[in-house]
């Protein structure tokens, strides 16, 4: 997630925006190669590629191989280098809106051409090739998809960054290359005319995404990075560093003259939390009162900073993690159990704690929110298993694609792209082989299942309100399951429609008490693709090792995982109790929740 206000937004709708094309562009596929192929105007698109193949020459020849060239994949990787390390090099301002606009038209435009050529097969036209053929479906072109991404955005920094009559010209030339790409292509007999049109889709529908998301509503200050036009640092802190703490009379003292409040320890990651946020936090403790403010920062090898230490002297009225979701776990490892609550400033990747507890994206105003609401208790989950020790987790846990996601995702592109890094790394693993598994609810019978995926959530929505365990409560007591199947074509297309139409806006209501006591499931949806249950403990025991994560964070691999469920352990400082809707002012929640809130 970004720290800048409606980033967490922007991040959201990219997620989907990408998803609905690579949708389209494989619903597409499939109506060429099932729906018309043989019918209307596509019985006529073989004539020329085999008009072609009658009337070339040696001129020809040459030209379309260096169009061709000029699209391959060793060429778009290089210029798309070049021209991302030119933008962060200018002398003056590096320009990391446009790098990272500009890297990942690129990278996107070319995970969505991999993933469509997973479900739709074409084989090339019945000519003589000119070049070899990659084994992918020749549906879109993936040449003319690359070239429309990379030329076509440095066409769009061209004419949105630059001034000057030769700005148009440049700009026309970087536009005549895809289609000049395309008819290379066909000229070559590597492609029908069918196939350029959806690669020309697929690229400029990446393009439109990516301005959408990284160039829309930037000026030239914002894009280079000197904040915004009304000089001010994001989070409204002005520059020269983070906001004084304001003494407020009344207060008690120390001894040498120091005034002091309740006592709060802030976890702060640093990456995640600059000093412009870190100062919005300073200011907003103190005016609630928590003056006597002990910081702590995480590193690799204290991924808790000193927060134990503190916890283990006494005296703490609150604990705040400035961070994404693993150092929510670490710090939700340490305070569950005690009656110490913990406060969120979501600033991290994901923020799924903070999602699905329907805390405001912007991580200074969840925590103003949180700070004028109450206390209230939420499970935590608490996994071990073979190489893994036992660790709390408030979000989910899980082993396979998911696992193998997070692992392989770049910790670069997860800083500049947030999610975006995630969806780029599930692209290598799609094809990765089913696991055999055998799981055990509340210690019942073993059920035996195949699945490229197991999650076991305290909570069940992800980015964008997409609700990967529906039934998921962060206070019911239970821990829910899916298997994660698909089979073919048609079962990735079964399982996205069913997440796609369970998109909610906010957490549903919690169940009302006197639910379900032993272990449920299984439900099965999708045609098979996902099946559900849900238990307080779950064993899960893979036929070999498994990539797996916690919270977001990749564990060492392994055959087991155990999860049990800890009801109502962590006290958490909310603006209201876990699923109830929000409202325009926050309520006296102290009647409601199972702690009483220091005021």
């Amino acid at each position: 997630m970004t720290t800048e206000n409606g980033g967490a937004a922007k991040r959201s709708r990219l997620v989907w925006l990408v998803a609905a094309q690579a949708a389209l562009m494989v619903f597409l596929g499939l109506f060429v190669t099932r729906v018309a192929d043989g019918h209307g105007p596509l019985t006529l698109e073989d004539r020329l590629p085999r008009a072609f193949a009658e009337h070339r020459s040696p001129l020809g020849n040459g030209l379309s191989a260096g169009l061709s060239l000029l699209a391959s994949t060793e060429a778009i990787v290089g210029v798309t280098l070049v021209c991302v390390a030119a933008l962060l090099m200018l002398p003056r301002a590096p320009r990391w809106t446009e790098a990272v606009f500009l890297g990942a038209s690129v990278a996107v435009q070319s995970a969505v051409f991999l993933l469509v050529t997973i479900f739709v097969e074409r084989p090339r036209p019945d000519v003589p090739q000119l070049d070899g053929a990659p084994p992918t479906s020749s549906f879109p072109s993936g040449h003319v998809g690359a070239s429309v991404a990379l030329y076509g955005g440095l066409a769009t920094l061209v004419l949105s960054r630059t001034r000057g009559p030769w700005r148009y010209l440049t700009a026309s030339v970087l536009l005549l290359v895809p289609p000049a790409v395309g008819l290379s292509r066909v000229y070559r007999g590597m492609h029908h005319p069918s196939d350029v049109a959806g690669g020309l889709l697929n690229g400029v529908a990446t393009l439109l995404v990516m301005g959408f998301v990284f160039l829309y509503g930037r000026g030239h200050d914002s894009a280079n990075g000197h904040g915004s036009a009304n000089g001010r640092t994001p989070y409204g802190v002005p520059r020269g560093g983070p906001e004084a703490v304001p003494v407020q009379p009344g207060w008690p003292a120390h001894t040498d003259g120091r005034r002091t409040g309740r006592r709060v320890v802030v976890v702060r990651h640093p990456h995640n939390c600059p000093d412009e946020l870190a100062g919005q936090v300073r200011a907003r403790l103190s005016r609630h009162g928590f003056t006597d403010q002990r910081w702590t920062s995480t590193t690799a090898e204290r991924p808790g900073g000193s927060l134990a230490e503190e916890c283990a002297a006494g005296r703490v009225d609150l604990v705040v993690a400035c961070g994404g979701d693993g150092t929510v776990r670490v710090c939700a490892d340490e305070v569950a159990g005690t009656g110490i609550p913990l406060a969120l400033v979501p600033c991290g990747t994901g923020n799924l704690l903070a999602r699905n507890l329907d805390l405001p994206t912007d991580p200074a105003t969840a925590l103003e929110e949180a700070l004028g609401g109450g206390d209230f208790g939420i499970d935590v989950g608490r996994v071990e298993g073979d190489g893994l020790p036992p660790t709390r987790f408030t979000v989910m846990t899980g082993a396979g694609f998911d696992a193998a996601m997070v692992r392989d995702a770049s910790p670069a592109l997860k800083a500049r792209l947030g999610w975006v890094a995630y969806t780029l790394s599930a692209a290598r693993h799609l094809r990765d082989p089913r696991m055999r598994l055998i799981i055990r609810l509340d210690g019942g019978r073993r059920i035996r299942r195949r699945a490229r995926m197991v999650v076991i959530g305290n909570v069940g929505m992800l980015q964008g309100g997409l609700e990967l365990l529906p039934r998921a409560r962060p206070d019911s007591g239970r821990l829910e399951v899916v298997l994660f199947d698909p089979r073919g074509a048609a079962g990735w297309f079964a399982a996205a429609t069913h997440l796609a139409a369970r998109v909610v806006r906010r957490p549903a209501p919690a169940p009302s008490p006197g639910g379900p006591v032993g272990p449920v499931g299984p439900d099965i949806v999708a045609g098979g693709s996902l099946e559900y249950f849900s238990a307080t403990r779950i064993e899960v025991r893979f036929a070999r090792a498994q990539a797996r994560e916690v919270d977001g964070d990749s564990m060492s691999e392994g055959a087991r995982l155990t999860a049990d469920t800890e009801p109502g352990a962590l006290r958490m400082r909310l603006p209201r109790a876990p699923g109830a809707a929000a409202l325009p002012h926050a309520p006296d929640h102290a009647s409601q929740a199972p702690y009483t809130a220091h005021h």
